[in-house]
């Protein structure tokens, strides 16, 4: 293992919320590319858990686990420093390795805010109680996020968007795995 790295199990609630891009500066910063626009999980968890980059050189096989010192936006990106990590080469052998938080160590949304992970299978229904499909994935397109929902007709697999603003979206029932929706098959 690397400087800093332990070796580590990959938490049974692990989400990936981003990867190194590079080092940063010369005392072992590092650059990272979060998935979300917000990067508080980041911010929040004092250790990640990373796996080797899919692609390219692996500098470290398995699963390792990086204790955090510092993590903070610099310009349009978050740059972050761990212990033991003192030094440009070190930091940039971590290069492309896929970033782990545990869920668990996630702050707790407040009222009406969900991560979008935990929306992702829910069923989305509208008022009539017609079922229009699954949430397979969400897109954030600047001024809202949209839900990305699967459904099926005679054996064709099709999409529809839903945009997950207020005026659509009745109720997020995480417990039931529900959406509530004022949308129409046909819209």
């Amino acid at each position: 293992m690397l400087p800093g790295l332990e070796a580590a199990e990959l938490p049974a609630d692990a989400i990936e919320v981003g990867r190194i891009a590079d080092a940063w500066g010369i005392k072992g910063w590092f650059k990272v590319l979060p998935y979300s626009a917000d990067s508080e999980a980041l911010f929040s968890s004092r250790r990640w858990f990373l796996l080797p980059s899919e692609k390219g050189t692996k500098t470290f096989e398995g699963v390792g686990s990086l204790k955090i010192k510092e993590a903070k936006t610099h310009s349009d990106t978050v740059v972050a420093c761990a212990h033991e990590v003192d030094d440009r080469n070190v930091a940039d052998a971590l290069r492309g390795a896929r970033i782990f938080i545990a869920k668990s160590s996630f702050p707790t949304p407040q009222k009406d805010e969900y991560y979008w992970v935990d929306l992702i299978g829910l069923e989305v229904v509208n008022r009539e109680g017609v079922a229009l499909g699954l949430v397979s994935e969400l897109l954030s397109t600047g001024p809202q996020t949209v839900l990305v929902i699967d459904y099926q007709v005679d054996g064709h697999a099709l999409q529809r968007m839903i945009p997950f603003v207020a005026v659509y979206i009745d109720d997020v029932d995480l417990a039931a795995r529900r959406i509530l929706v004022d949308w129409q098959p046909d819209y």
